[in-house]
């Protein structure tokens, strides 16, 4: 079992205006541009400022963060990230998937961005190389559709009489597609049939569930997507009012409720990133810092959700689990 404390509060660089916090100090400015919301992210931004602070840079120290949140509404992005490059901070954070980080590599060429977390960022355009980025764009890759046939199978444990399973996606959302091919070919393999739900708004993920539920579909994949990210409570809550088994890409999910999770640790990839800014900091490049590729990977379950919904936890995932919820 694991407990983990959460900080509040983003610091002072939240609350002041840009223009008096610049005239305060000449300590480097971040840019934090997230496609999720502050809210539900406290326990990343804690495990960002770690990461700078043991690259040396601590917040309200030597180097000040400027936030900007777009709260699941992709469309926000491109402007929210022309006032970081106009504020032109030192370097970007671009967190919260891939819709951050293409806005902020539209926006700029010349400020360093470093993205938290991207599937396949060499097809989506991010970098040429894993090795060897290029240009001003690096940061951490995340294995969510290599991770796909896993999440599936282990769900399908859970509940084995499940013959469709269905999966919540988000369309808007440029690296979605690969997930989804990667679980189609999954379930193909292991003759389940999988059924998508489109949703890109809260009125969708209401309707999204209110289907699963009258198809009668046995359980539903949520994809590991920042727009769910910043409605987790949202998500997980419908899960349980129709007493749907659901699995998510992040143990969050699950801390909140959910049944299981099986993924990256995104608290690690937001750690990385944040030592990844303070090298750039220092004087290194990002074309010279390869993308990071995640080591470590969480099964966690969550026994009262398992014991509502009916279901028995198979012994086997019971004592391979990272982490149990009771």
């Amino acid at each position: 079992m694991r407990r983990r404390g959460f900080i509040a509060g983003l610091g002072l660089s939240a609350v002041l205006p840009f223009s008096a916090r610049a005239q305060q100090s000449a300590i480097p400015f971040v840019g934090f541009l997230s496609s999720r919301s502050p809210g539900e992210s406290e326990a990343v931004v804690t495990a960002y400022r770690n990461g700078l602070a043991e690259s040396g840079f601590v917040a309200g120290q030597n180097v000040a963060i400027e936030y900007r949140w777009a709260e699941g509404q992709y469309d926000r992005l491109p402007q929210l990230a022309a006032e970081l490059v106009n504020m032109r901070v030192a370097v970007i954070l671009a967190a919260g998937g891939p819709p951050s980080a293409l806005a902020a590599k539209k926006a700029t060429t010349a400020i360093p961005i470093v993205f938290s977390a991207a599937d396949d960022p060499v097809g989506l355009g991010l970098v040429t190389s894993l090795s060897r980025p290029g240009g001003n764009v690096t940061g951490m890759s995340v294995f969510n559709a290599a991770l796909s046939a896993k999440r599936l199978a282990l769900l399908h444990e859970f509940v084995p009489a499940a013959t469709t399973i269905g999966y919540l996606t988000n369309p808007t959302n440029p690296s979605m597609r690969l997930e989804v091919d990667a679980l189609q070919e999954a379930a193909k393999a292991n003759a389940i049939d999988v059924k998508v739900f489109n949703a890109s708004n809260d009125q969708e993920i209401e309707a999204a569930f209110a289907d699963l539920s009258a198809q009668r579909i046995g359980a539903v994949m949520v994809a590991g997507e920042p727009f769910f990210d910043s409605r987790r409570a949202l998500v997980v809550g419908l899960a349980g009012r129709y007493a749907i088994p659901a699995s998510y890409g992040w143990r969050e999910n699950v801390a909140m409720g959910g049944l299981l999770a099986y993924g990256t640790s995104i608290t690690d990839s937001y750690r990385n990133a944040g030592l990844y800014c303070g090298r750039i900091l220092k004087g290194e490049k990002p074309a010279d810092l390869p993308v990071m590729q995640p080591t470590k990977f969480e099964l966690t379950i969550n026994l009262k959700t398992a014991k509502s919904l009916g279901l028995n936890v198979p012994p086997a995932l019971l004592t391979g689990a990272d982490e149990v919820v009771e």
